[in-house]
């Protein structure tokens, strides 16, 4: 502990890193602790925060905006890899670690820091995610993780040293969901959550924060049209955005109509179960945009073979591998797949359900001439009965040799 000078802690202002700053100086004979803040989209989360740092021991707090980075360098191509953790997880939590935490490494080296801290618990995906990415900037640098080494066993013992440290918090006992949220996001996880035979109290004031339940979403549909040029989303009914500015605003759409809430058992990296709440109503638009952009601008072999690499770039992400070889050759595969994915999809948005309402593009795939149940001068119909003979081969020459064997 005595070469320990200078602490650089991930700090977001909530219960566990409000906590951490004076346990850190209490416990590393009254070290220098930097907090650093990202700003992945946490909008009034961070008010207040520069304050709250300074009066519970650290020496200065940065706040990096990294929203832009965020969306543009980990959230899109995720979405254009079409990759879902588990069927249902958009990976809101994973991929903001990776752009917080390389933020975190430069920062610690640029103030000579001798250590990085972070909140994680030693049962969550985070402590991993943000420790991948610290070895990949920082390969040297000593981590501390506090809730693998501390005598605090449970939030209601957290809440207790708060209030012996007079530091002020946010939250009570009874409202204690442990959350995360982001430009893309909100999770929900503990109290009554845990017990995966609760439904959640969707319609309960206050629990929802981006959007509504579906019986609270309007009785009228609402149409949308979402425009993208090699896979990434540009213009929310025909008005150009920013990546930032596109997800703020299918964010308010959707979850006016109730649209993107996920409840879901997942597998931890870790390797125990754990139930969770997600809002993600912008993000579900976007995935499903996509993926119909995608049924007519990319090819059969393409499409197949990208929906199993999908599963893998998902397990990478949620696993903090965001910063290996193999994810940057998967992203490159995407990257590639994507030069046709032009064009744009009309969607109506109706009590949570999103429902295909029309999709162009200039380098659709289908032909009407060739699909067509009508009259058509481009299609030999008679051409299939040698295909379906040569398809069918192996299966007519096994019949027969059973034939012959008596099988």
């Amino acid at each position: 502990m005595a070469n320990i000078k200078k602490v650089v802690l991930a700090y977001s202002g909530g219960l566990d890193t409000s906590i951490i700053i004076p346990w850190l100086k209490e416990n590393y004979d009254n070290c220098e602790v930097i907090a650093v803040s990202g700003d992945v989209g946490q909008g009034t989360e961070l008010e207040g925060l520069e304050e709250k740092a300074i009066k519970t021991g650290a020496s200065k707090l940065y706040i990096e905006d990294l929203k832009k980075e965020f969306v543009e360098d980990y959230v899109f191509p995720t979405m254009q890899a079409g990759a879902v953790y588990e069927d249902k997880y958009l990976l809101g939590t994973s991929f903001a670690r990776p752009v917080i935490a390389k933020r975190i490494a430069e920062i610690a080296l640029k103030e000579g820091a001798d250590a990085i801290c972070h909140g994680c618990t030693g049962k969550g995906n985070d402590q991993v995610r943000f420790e991948l990415t610290i070895k990949a900037f920082a390969p040297d640098m000593q981590i501390i993780a506090p809730w693998r080494v501390w005598d605090i066993k449970s939030r209601d013992e957290e809440i207790d040293y708060a209030e012996a440290h007079n530091i002020p918090l946010k939250i009570n006992r009874e409202t204690n969901y442990s959350k995360d949220k982001n430009l893309w996001h909100l999770s929900h996880e503990g109290l009554d959550l845990e017990d995966p035979a609760n439904e959640p109290f969707y319609n309960k004031e206050g629990f929802l924060e981006m959007g509504v339940s579906p019986e609270q979403a309007p009785d009228k549909p609402t149409y949308i049209t979402v425009d993208f040029e090699k896979g990434v989303p540009v213009a929310v009914d025909g008005e150009k955005l920013g990546g930032v500015e596109l997800v703020e605003k299918l964010n308010k759409v959707g979850g006016e109509n109730g649209i993107g809430l996920a409840d879901i058992v997942e597998n931890r990296l870790v390797g125990m179960k754990s139930r969770g709440v997600y809002e993600t109503p912008g993000g579900t638009i976007l995935y499903e945009a996509h993926r119909i952009l995608e049924t007519i601008t990319v090819d059969k072999a393409t499409a197949r073979v990208k929906s199993q690499l999908a599963l893998q770039f998902a397990d990478i992400v949620y696993n903090g591998q965001w910063f290996t070889p193999l994810r940057e050759a998967l992203s490159a595969f995407v990257t590639e797949t994507q030069k046709t994915v032009t064009g744009t999809v009309k969607l109506k948005l109706y009590k949570g359900n999103i429902i295909n309402a029309g999709v162009t593009s200039p380098y659709t795939l289908y032909d009407e001439e060739v699909a067509t149940f009508d009259a058509d001068e481009v299609y030999n119909q008679n051409d299939s009965a040698g295909f379906i003979n040569l398809f069918g081969l192996p299966i007519k020459v096994k019949a027969k040799l059973d034939q012959k064997r008596g099988c």
